[in-house]
């Protein structure tokens, strides 16, 4: 098992409970550091994913399957729902077109006029909007905890500070090199779920056909947080952008408000904040909260989407390459697990599993 963001403790809580030798082997020297811990930490309903593609049925199923876990565990979350806004005539047909996919993947929004979005949020500017009740939002970390607990108990072991640099098969198995060394290490199944490394692991597996291997693509997606609290109980959402949703308000379980992500096509991984990107921030802010006060938003943190494909391209559907797709037995690559990985995590932790044999 290689990685340990949110999706590599869930497949390797799915393995570790099925009874499967489990080893978790991830670079950082903690789990989590990456879009798992960079994200707007949002459960996302289903909204805006292609029908019967994979990122609408896990979101819906993994969204249900999130919720209830939470509940049992005791995790923050909150179903607060969202408002999706229009705030110029030109985007009216879009509002229309995104509650067409919702409802085309089994989630029904409430249309919601001028005035009636005002009487939910006084502080919005809109011409009309989207109202979501199943979107929420989660404590990722404490949700990472509960994954990494519940694997361990069923006896998977995580080694951070352990990056595989070299994938040789053999007859015995699948022959695993750790931070240059030799191959000492051996497993008769291979997950990979390195998130916005993945294609970069991929590449390190000697003799794995490389038309299966996505190249991968950067967008950074900065964040900027608020000074005091912001006056809405909802996450507030523009309509979507090329590579993204948009740069929408989001709360934490505090009530803390942050805006983010916008898009960032990047060369390399990178998590610095463009503090320079500010000025964008409040222009788009202000076409829905137009009281936006002067010198209120910080640089906060930044995350980078696992993009597979390049800028102006549609966006691709989650990957999950097992030996059906590719030939080699016993791996399954993960690829181009961007938003909605997190509230698809479990369903997704399912679904790899199942493409192992």
């Amino acid at each position: 098992m290689i990685g340990a963001g949110v999706i590599g403790l869930a497949v390797a809580r799915e393995l570790a409970s099925g009874g499967r030798e489990t080893l978790i082997l991830e670079a950082q020297p903690h789990f989590g550091t990456g879009a798992s811990s960079r994200n707007s930490e949002v459960i996302h309903a289903g909204i805006y994913y292609r029908q019967g593609s994979l990122k609408a049925r896990l979101c819906v199923d993994g969204r249900d399957r999130l919720y209830a876990y939470c509940s049992e565990r005791g995790i923050g979350h909150r179903r607060c729902g969202k408002l999706i806004v229009a705030t110029e005539p030109a985007q009216l047909p879009a509002l229309a077109a995104i509650a067409a996919a919702a409802l085309a993947n089994g989630v029904t929004l409430e249309a919601l006029s001028r005035l009636a979005a005002l009487a939910l949020e006084p502080e919005l500017a809109c011409l009309a909007a989207l109202h979501s009740p199943l979107t929420g939002i989660v404590d990722s970390h404490a949700y990472m905890l509960a994954l990494l607990a519940d694997a361990e108990r069923a006896g998977a072991v995580l080694a951070c500070g352990c990056e595989v640099t070299r994938l040789v098969p053999g007859e015995r198995g699948i022959a695993i090199g750790v931070n240059d060394a030799e191959p000492a290490l051996r497993a008769r199944l291979l997950i990979n779920c390195a998130g916005v490394h993945a294609p970069a692991v991929a590449r390190r597996f000697e003799g794995f056909p490389a038309a299966h291997i996505p190249q991968a693509y950067f967008a950074r997606g900065n964040y900027f947080s608020l000074a005091g609290r912001a006056p809405f109980r909802h996450l507030i959402y523009p309509v979507p952008e090329p590579g993204g949703l948009g740069i929408h308000l989001t709360l934490d379980l505090a009530g803390r408000a942050r805006f983010g992500p916008d898009v960032e096509w990047i060369e390399t991984c990178d998590y610095t904040v463009d503090a320079q990107r500010g000025a964008r921030f409040y222009a788009a802010i202000r076409r829905y909260w137009p009281a936006l006060p002067d010198g209120a938003l910080q640089p906060d943190y930044a995350g980078v989407r696992p993009k597979i494909t390049a800028p102006g391209e549609s966006e691709a559907d989650f990957r999950i390459d097992g030996p059906d797709t590719h030939g080699v037995a016993g791996v399954v690559n993960l690829f181009g697990i961007e938003s909605p990985g997190l509230t698809a995590s479990l369903a997704l932790a399912s679904e790899a599993v199942s493409r192992i044999d």
